[in-house]
C-alpha cells in the first residue's frame, strides 16, 4: 500500500509536517518495501487552494493513505472523493 508523508525533508527520518499544503516535501512510501518517492510541494507559495492541490497530487501519486498533522476542510473533502 502506498502513503503519503507530509515532510520538511526528503528522509524517512524527518518528523512529520503537521501542514498539509504547506509542507515542503510529501513522501509517497510503500508500506510493503519501504521504498518512497520525495515530491517537492509547488503548491506551498500558493495564496489560496494549496490543500486542494497537495491532496489531488497524493491522490494522483496512488496514496491510499495519508499521514500529516492538520488537514483544512477542503483538502479533506478532496482526499476523501479520491
Amino acid at each position: 500500500m502506498k502513503i503519503a508523508v507530509t515532510s520538511n525533508s526528503t528522509s524517512l527520518d524527518d518528523i512529520i509536517e503537521p501542514r498539509l499544503g504547506r509542507c515542503r516535501y510529501f513522501l509517497i512510501v510503500e508500506t510493503d518495501t519501504l521504498a518512497f518517492e520525495a515530491i517537492e510541494n509547488l503548491n506551498i507559495s500558493s495564496v489560496g487552494g494549496a490543500g486542494i492541490q497537495s491532496a489531488k497530487l497524493m491522490a494522483d501519486k496512488g496514496a491510499a493513505q495519508v499521514l500529516t498533522g492538520n488537514c483544512g476542510p477542503n483538502a479533506y473533502k478532496t482526499l476523501n472523493a479520491a
